[in-house]
Parts: C-alpha cells; structure tokens; sequence
C-alpha cells in the first residue's frame, strides 16, 4: 500500500464511488490503492469491499473535521454527493463546501469532483419557460453541484470538474424503464421529443475517473464530460425492444406532464429533461464518447449495457 498513490473515494458504496473503487482494485499494477470512505464500515456493502482489498475508513462528508482526517496521506479524492438522499440542494452544497475544505486540509494533488452544469446560467431565474423551484433553482439537483464548483477553485484544490450523464441504471431503480400501458404494451416516457439525451452506465463513470487520475495532472483545472452514448427516445424505445423482444413504443410527453407526475422529485427532473432538450447541442457536445472512450476503453454503448442488464428491469 506505501508505494502506491492512494485515492480516497466518497460514496464508495453508491453507483459512482462504487465504480471507482472496483476499477481501481481490478488494476493492481495501476500505481494506486483505494481508501474506500463511508459512514457505516460495518455496512454489507462496505465489509465487501474491504473484502476486496479496499481500505473502508468511516468519516461523515457532514463534518469537515471527520473528513480531513479520513482524507490525510491521500494523493487524490472522488467526491461525489448523492441529491435524492435529502433533496436539499443547501445540504449538498454544504457537503461540497466540506470536501474542498477537507481536501485542502489533507494537501490532496488531485480532486475530482463529480458535478453537472448550474442550469440558471443558461436560464435564469427570471425566464418563465420552466417553474422556478424551492425559491431560487432551475434543476435543484444539478445547479447545486455547479454552484459547488466554486468552492474547490477558491479553496486552490487541484480538481477536475467531472460532467457526467443520465445513468441507464435509472431504467432499473428509479422508475424510469418502460411500463405496460393499457393496452398491455410497453412504452418508455420522457419529455425530451426528438432530442438526444446524453447517457451512461454508472459503472463507467467510476472507470473514467480512474482513466482522469492515471493522466496526472493532464485534466487538473479542466473540466471533463462523459457519456456512453446520445440516444433519442425513439432510439432507446427501439434499443430496449431488441432488448427485450417485444415492442417499447416511444411515448413523448410534454415536461409541464412530466413535471405533474407527482412522484418525489418530478419537477427536478421534468425541468432537468427539459433543459437537456432545449439546450441538446450544448449538453450532448459538452459530453464527449471519444474523451470517454479514450479515459475508459471498456466503455459500455447503451445496447451493451442492455445486453448485461436488460433481465434487471422491471416491466411493471
């Protein structure tokens, strides 16, 4: 462990976090250790990855002091905060403020900070074309994470700002897959029309920030955009039913529909999928397949995620 550069990975239970620490123990010879950091090391999840041969060290990202001290001897950091948790945008940029303190406390040479765009600099709070939500928030979930960037630059931290997509693993956890409709054939709703819609296998995002960390100081102070794939609804209507051998009808809603679903968080995302709409040729090109593929060259496309993943979702 001495002689290798050891990362420190937040949320190393979760989807993102998950995907670096395994991407890290699968190269032994890569020149890095990982420092798995949870709140719960007696948690199944985090006993499994010790297992594996990651170090599991317990720290709360809600206390900056418990954090500096998991983080001390490490060379880079993976932070990543987790929205749906809370749903408090103040809570997350809390949570960020904590990390870049923490990190300039342990003298880390690398971040990398899991973050998406600050969607009020493309509308603001004044532009009626979607609802202003909790006050002051376009996309709750991605402007604080953008409003969070600041916080590791005017701390001085070493960070690459890592953009990242939609995850396809949503089609299995949250709702998001098709569903039988009354007819009994299954359609996939979204409220993006004919636009693309920049998305990923949450596994990958973990091996493209191990790729960043390989480079060294290449991506320091730059920021990076992923995707495994730009796909319409149409697209991935057709895509999951090669998949699944039946008919996925495409059913286009309206983000003002998508937003009355009522479910938690439908007005987040229905504005979240409105924005990628309109602003599809920013979003689709601020994430690059090939500088994806180039960090990660096992880059799953979406219908190489389907084939490994299409029993796991649920046809409701």
């Amino acid at each position: 462990m001495t002689d290798k550069k050891i990362i420190a990975v937040t949320g190393a239970t979760g989807a993102q976090g998950g995907g670096l620490v395994r991407a890290i123990l699968a190269d032994p010879a890569g020149g890095f250790a990982v420092r798995a950091i949870t709140r719960d090391v007696h948690s199944d999840k985090a006993r499994a990855l010790a297992q594996a041969g990651a170090e599991v060290v317990a720290a709360d990202i809600d206390d900056e002091a418990s954090l500096a001290k998991a983080l001390k001897g490490a060379y880079g950091a993976y932070f990543v905060t987790f929205f749906w948790a809370h749903f408090s945008p103040e809570k997350e940029m809390a949570e960020a403020r904590n990390m870049a303190g923490a990190a300039k406390a342990a003298g880390l040479k690398h971040v990398v900070w899991s973050t998406l765009e600050d969607t009020r600099k493309w509308v603001p709070l004044s532009d009626a074309r979607m609802p202003t939500l909790m006050g002051k928030y376009k996309v709750p979930h991605f402007d604080a994470k953008g409003e969070s960037d600041r916080f590791f630059t005017e701390a001085g931290v070493p960070t690459t700002f890592l953009l990242t997509s939609f995850y396809w693993d949503n089609l299995i956890y949250f709702g998001m897959g098709p569903k039988q409709g009354s007819d009994g054939k299954l359609a996939l709703t979204l409220p993006m029309a004919d636009k693309p819609l920049s998305g990923i296998a949450a596994e990958d995002i973990g091996k493209c920030a191990y790729g960043i960390f390989k480079r060294g100081n290449e991506f320091v102070g730059k920021t990076v955009g992923i995707a495994g794939g730009h796909l319409s609804g149409a697209q991935m209507a057709a895509a999951l039913g090669k998949a699944l051998g039946q008919e996925v009808r495409y059913n286009a809603v309206t983000p003002a529909a998508y937003r009355g679903f009522g479910f938690p968080g439908a007005e987040d995302l229905g504005n979240m999928f409105q924005f990628n709409a309109e602003f599809a040729d920013y979003f689709t090109g601020a994430r690059s397949l090939s500088v994806a593929r180039a960090l990660n060259p096992s880059l799953q496309s979406f219908d190489t995620w389907l084939a490994a993943n299409k029993s796991r979702i649920p046809l409701e």
